[in-house]
């Protein structure tokens, strides 16, 4: 795609003309020009002085699978990476190639995508080479209802990463987003397709602010925190093969012993642990006091000294106003 050609050559950093660009790729300046608006669509930065040509504001280091690929290799994983510069969405990729085309711990990551999804059918803004975003394809060979409490381990593998990546610490909203200091820094999609006591598939999406381009920040609606903004030197091809790596260790564990082993960890970095929170469900709000989550990896919620059972599903977890 003509599009990403251009990127590649942007991503260099360095000025390049309008007809350098035309005579590289045998379209005109006019051709280049669209293109050049709309990768400033997508995100990238891109800006022209005249005499000069194009530049992005800042270099970007994109994405090489061979190295997140030796990395894995270099820690015992030898898991399949596609890479994509852009695509519709890292999780659709996957599920379309259930099942039969797919194995343990394949990975699909991406520069840019043209419908990341959250969930509840949120849009995921996915602006080119700025963030991390991250699918990966795990079995469940005792069905679907072996999923239960998954995005608690998904959840806790990104902390991990990034406590070893970075040295800080982030904080877990339950069911699948992780904060940093009270705003989101990731949130996790997954999909699953299977029958409830049969071998079964689930698709594990990632999505992982690292430096907020401002154009995408004016179209989040919510507050929204990114790497950067704690850490000044992030390698996204380590980043990468860690939370891979991550992800693989802690849905062995999952696997093997549930959330056992989890429920303190998360308990401990529970952004709303103690806190006045309401639970929305449709058209219906439940007033109560997040008590963390239990061996399921459901809500324990106090509602005038009862404690319910909330689960995930279509529903949204807010503090009191």
């Amino acid at each position: 795609m003509l599009r990403e050609q251009i990127l590649t050559v942007l991503s260099q950093g360095k000025f390049v003309s309008g007809e350098a660009l035309g005579k590289m790729f045998g379209v005109t300046r006019a051709a280049i020009a669209k293109h050049i608006k709309a990768i400033n669509e997508m995100g990238v930065d891109v800006y022209s002085v005249h005499g000069k040509g194009y530049r992005l504001s800042n270099p970007l280091v994109l994405l090489d699978k061979a190295v997140i690929e030796k990395q894995l290799q270099n820690r015992g994983l030898n898991f399949r990476v596609d890479s994509h510069a852009m695509i519709d969405s890292t999780n659709s990729f996957l599920m379309r190639k259930l099942p039969n085309n797919v194995k343990q711990g394949d990975i699909c990551i991406a520069e840019y995508q043209s419908h990341g999804r959250g969930r509840r059918g949120r849009q995921w803004i996915s602006p080119f080479g700025s963030h991390l975003y991250l699918s990966m394809y795990w079995s469940l060979e005792q069905g679907v209802n072996a999923a239960m409490g998954m995005s608690v381990a998904v959840a806790l593998a990104i902390y991990d990463t990034i406590i070893e990546l970075t040295g800080e610490s982030v904080q877990l909203k339950w069911p699948n987003d992780v904060y940093w200091q009270g705003k989101k820094l990731a949130g996790i999609l997954i999909e699953l397709e299977g029958q409830p006591l049969e071998p079964s598939h689930s698709v594990i999406g990632i999505g992982l602010n690292i430096n907020m381009p401002d154009k995408s920040a004016e179209l989040i609606d919510q507050p929204w925190s990114a790497l950067s903004q704690f850490s000044k030197s992030i390698d996204r091809n380590l980043l990468a093969s860690e939370l891979i790596f991550n992800l693989q260790r802690r849905l062995s564990e999952h696997a093997q012993s549930g959330l056992k082993t989890m429920i303190d960890t998360w308990n401990q970095l529970d952004w709303f642990i103690e806190q006045p929170v309401k639970i929305i469900s449709g058209e219906k709000e439940t007033l109560g006091i997040c008590k963390g989550i239990d061996h399921n990896g459901a809500l324990r919620l106090d509602v005038n000294g009862a404690i319910q059972t909330i689960y995930g599903g279509e529903v949204s977890l807010r503090g009191q106003e």
